[in-house]
């Protein structure tokens, strides 16, 4: 290797690390002070991304359909049609897309096109300086569980579990999502029809804490990384997709060897969406659930509406938050979004 090649290699690796640490001090920002992004508007500007799986030109026709339904307008980013191999497009050109739109200033929220998988390759290419001193809304689940714990980690800054642009947008989905994120209101959060989607108390009581989590195998995937939030007297809550059994238990026990069961004050699972016993003999996934969360001595419950499924909550990724067990519901203390 050349000087010239040393040199510039060099030049890359602390620019790339440059754009992982914060420089708040430089904006009079506290780095403790977590940041809200401002509320929606009917005829803001949302931008799309694809910082994961590919996405096809019908695909984005039918978004923009949904989201010019909200009132709002909207922009498509640079690559958004990118192909490279299972991924809509090359690591560094999905990460530009995610840092393009946070400069942007005509831009008021940034919605995935879908999850899939791939956000975890970008990480280290975003700019979570610039990010914190652009707040802005960005939404979505699956994987960018990835990007909305990452961003409330290294960002400081209230990010949202709820749809994708590909998403269904039905009465109950749009309502939290208006609700949450045009009206600034503090939601409380319950099952439309329990007798539908029926809440499975695991262990009763009331709890208050930092609302974290999103999708379980994306969050196990991301445990040891810089990109995680703090866990301390937190309420987790998880979901997931076409699992087995056995393997949410291997997650959970991940996060429970990890550290990180034993610090939160709350649980939550979704829905646990087309999950199967697997091979027999097994236990049934409240069994796991029971076997791992009861010995924590928290309020924990099964069947919210969360995850893979048509009617979602939006869900505030750090926000305070009080939840009943016993009710299945989840009160925001706080409006999550500000009114600048």
């Amino acid at each position: 290797m050349n000087i010239k090649r040393r040199e510039f290699l060099a030049t890359c690796g602390l620019a790339t690390i440059a754009t992982q640490i914060p420089t708040f001090t430089a904006e009079g920002i506290s780095p403790n002070i977590i940041r809200k992004p401002s509320r929606l508007q009917v005829g803001d500007t949302v931008g799309l991304i694809a910082p994961a799986g590919i996405v096809d030109a019908k695909d984005i026709e039918a978004a923009q359909k949904s989201i010019s339904q909200l009132g709002l307008k909207v922009k498509l980013g640079k690559h958004i049609l990118d192909r490279y191999g299972y991924l809509a497009g090359k690591d560094s050109d999905r990460a530009q897309d995610v840092n393009l739109m946070f400069s942007d200033r005509t831009i008021k929220a940034i919605i995935p096109m879908r999850g899939g998988w791939g956000c975890n390759r970008i990480l280290p290419l975003l700019n979570y300086s610039l990010i914190r001193s652009r707040p802005k809304i960005i939404i979505g689940y699956s994987d960018i569980t990835t990007l909305l714990l990452a961003i409330n980690a290294r960002s400081q800054m209230i990010t949202f579990h709820g749809p994708v642009a590909t998403s269904t947008w039905n009465q109950f989905t749009v309502d939290y999502f208006k609700r949450i994120l045009f009206n600034a209101e503090a939601v409380t959060m319950q099952n439309l029809n329990p007798s539908e989607v029926r809440v499975e108390t695991i262990a009763p009581g009331k709890a208050r804490g930092k609302l974290v989590g999103g999708n379980l195998s994306v969050l196990s995937a991301m445990v040891g990384s810089p990109y995680l939030p703090t866990w301390n007297k937190s309420i987790l809550f998880v979901e997931e997709v076409g699992e087995d059994v056995y393997r949410i238990d291997r997650m959970l026990t991940q996060l429970k060897t990890a550290g990180i069961l034993n610090q939160i004050a709350g649980f939550i699972f979704g829905q646990c969406t087309k999950c199967s016993l697997g091979d027999e003999p097994s236990f049934t996934l409240m069994q796991v659930l029971q076997q791992h969360i009861l010995p924590l001595g928290i309020p924990a419950w099964y069947g919210s509406m969360i995850g893979h499924i048509k009617d979602k909550f939006t869900l505030p990724i750090g926000v305070e938050v009080e939840i009943d067990a016993g009710l299945g519901i989840i009160r925001m203390l706080e409006s999550a979004v500000s009114l600048v």
